[in-house]
């Protein structure tokens, strides 16, 4: 059994990770062994505790289940903050593909991700600058000295990582792809479901694998993939943010 500590401390991380309102139902489900009116108590105080003033966050019913949401009085200041953030960011498929190799293979060239992808990457490239995902890295000493290409702060930023180190498999990166197209552009962009690409631990397989998801589009013509990445990045690429919400 768990102590009443750790039991409100569980409540609480089960109903912050929760995307919807989580029932008491569900809650006593994750809790194997735990009685359910003891949960249903030990949620009452999470509530009380919550309301204090000292938290800027409470616990609400919302149709019929546990939300978190902020509080009425902070609204004003909290409408001002959001307004102020950057609008989410939303990336194409190619996009997406082009950041794998460059995430996999960095430091790396435009040729080089044009022959692994299959396709010019030239507006690709373009995009994912502008949108601070990928930095220039000097030049490599070859002829012609084409220039280098790396991820940046803001990649590690993006996707959660401290370092290039924690560089995730490729399963694991098709699903933070889908966190960053969101479900219906991952959808109408056809991303592989994770498990449909061959996994590797080496980076350099790694992006080679990934460049598998770009075959496809490789038939096409490559001017026309790169006038829709420079439309896509000269019209704005990401849409607005959502209108800000008291809900957590």
């Amino acid at each position: 059994m768990l102590t009443d500590e750790n039991l409100k401390a569980l409540i609480e991380a089960i109903i912050y990770v929760a995307p919807e309102p989580v029932t008491l139902d569900a809650i006593v489900k994750s809790l194997e062994g735990e009685e359910r009116d003891r949960i249903k108590e030990k949620l009452r105080e999470l509530m009380e505790d919550f309301e204090r003033a000292e938290h800027g966050v409470q616990i609400r019913q919302i149709a019929g289940g546990y939300k978190f949401s902020t509080k009425p009085e902070h609204h004003d200041v909290l409408r001002k903050f959001v307004k102020s953030l950057k609008p989410p960011i939303r990336l194409s498929k190619p996009a997406l593909e082009t950041l794998a190799v460059i995430a996999y293979r960095q430091p790396v060239t435009a040729p080089e991700i044009d022959d692994i992808r299959g396709v010019d990457c030239g507006g690709v490239i373009h995009t994912l600058l502008e949108r601070k995902l990928v930095v220039t890295a000097g030049r490599k000493n070859v002829v012609g000295r084409p220039i280098l290409y790396r991820t940046s702060r803001d990649f590690l930023v993006h996707f959660g990582l401290k370092d290039l180190g924690e560089l995730p498999s490729l399963r694991e990166f098709e699903e933070l792809a889908r966190q960053a197209l969101g479900p219906e552009l991952a959808a109408e962009e056809n991303l592989p479901a994770a498990g449909e690409l061959p996994l590797t631990d080496s980076p350099q397989a790694a992006a080679e694998a990934e460049s598998l998801a770009g075959e496809e589009g490789a038939d096409s013509s490559s001017g026309a993939e790169t006038s829709r990445e420079l439309g896509e990045s000269d019209a704005g690429a990401a849409p607005q943010a959502d209108h800000p919400s008291s809900e957590s």
